[in-house]
């Protein structure tokens, strides 16, 4: 079929290109033989008079022309899928709808186990597929190939619609023996101490208390330098070290690592509010609202961990509680229930 002169089928071709970069994968991927996808190729570079690709190797890399082409493609034939071909009744009880998320080992630990565990009850054939946060999340987004991101709000772009799911601050974790953390902390022996950071993405994204000390030109002693908030708790075990994560997260492992937990030492405690954003196209997508309403409403039971500090931790550490418990109040931050 063919509109204004284009064979519409070509942008099809074109986007399997994008996404793929090999000749065989893209024919593959839209079931197409090679040579057919060899004349697909020569025909695109015919309409468009630009060579589109060149071969390095074995991949097809896109020239200015076929990068500046991709994301009014992609967008043209999400909108097409989603308005056209997809039927508009979504049954979460018969779908084998597959959903792309991006999170992170917090977000999983913390809240998407809880909505795992519901949907393997009431829609058995949705499956997931886990994907760590993207430095590019706002092009994946944009290129349909994720279903949903979850960051902190302050991380996500502003050109692809959000919502909040639920509040948390940061914590000063460390080893129950480690002694420094036996009285109130201060910020000068906090800075003093040996740390265990967290960077996240290809770009190593800085922790918000990192960024924090960053932006009033004060450094501390970094010993350890970690890619997930899951790894901070084994690096801290029979050491004097310390690490700063969510006060949510640091619970969770109390529950099985002998940890500390002590009232951080900074401002408001670095409250940050954990959102879920999905791409404009999919906004009244019937699969994206039911996961969307799945989300909210797990996130609505969440209730916060003062609650159950005391069966958790030693005696020592319930005045910090109650100051962090304030601390939050006074700063709007909801704290989290477990």
């Amino acid at each position: 079929m063919r509109f204004q002169g284009l064979d519409l089928n070509l942008l099809v071709v074109l986007d399997a290109l994008m996404a793929e970069r090999k000749l065989t994968a893209a024919a593959r991927s839209i079931n197409l033989s090679q040579p057919a996808m060899s004349a697909a190729v020569a025909r695109l570079r015919a309409y468009f008079q630009d060579e589109l690709f060149t071969m390095a190797g074995r991949e097809f890399i896109p020239t200015p022309r076929a990068e500046g082409l991709a994301p009014a493609v992609r967008e043209a034939l999400l909108q097409v899928q989603l308005s056209i071909i997809s039927p508009q009744r979504f049954d979460p009880t018969q779908s084998d709808r597959r959903f792309r998320i991006a999170l992170s080992d917090y977000v999983t630990l913390v809240f998407f186990e809880k909505v795992v565990e519901r949907v393997a009850r009431e829609a058995p054939g949705v499956s997931f597929e886990f994907f760590p946060p993207a430095d590019d999340s706002e092009n994946l987004l944009r290129r349909g190939d994720i279903d949903l991101v979850i960051l902190p709000e302050i991380f996500m772009p502003n050109s692809h619609p959000r919502a909040r799911l639920f509040d948390d601050l940061h914590v000063c974790v460390g080893c129950r023996s480690n002694r420094q953390l036996s009285e109130p902390l201060t910020f000068e022996r906090y800075m003093s101490m040996g740390h265990v950071v967290v960077q996240f993405g290809d770009s190593l994204r800085l922790g918000l208390e990192e960024r924090y000390l960053r932006e009033h030109a004060r450094k501390r002693r970094i010993d350890v330098v970690v890619h997930g908030y899951s790894m901070i708790p084994l690096m801290l075990s029979n050491t004097e070290r310390i690490g700063t994560m969510p006060l949510r997260l640091a619970q969770h492992f109390m529950k099985t690592i002998p940890m500390r937990i002590a009232e951080l030492p900074m401002p408001q405690h670095l409250p940050f509010t954990e959102a879920v954003q999905w791409p404009a196209l999919h906004n009244s997508d019937p699969a994206s609202l039911w996961m969307r309403d799945m989300l909210f409403q797990e996130a609505s039971r969440m209730v916060s961990p003062l609650d159950t500090a005391e069966a958790l931790i030693d005696p020592d550490q319930h005045e910090c509680y109650r100051l962090i418990g304030e601390a939050a109040s006074s700063c709007g931050a909801l704290v989290p229930h477990e």
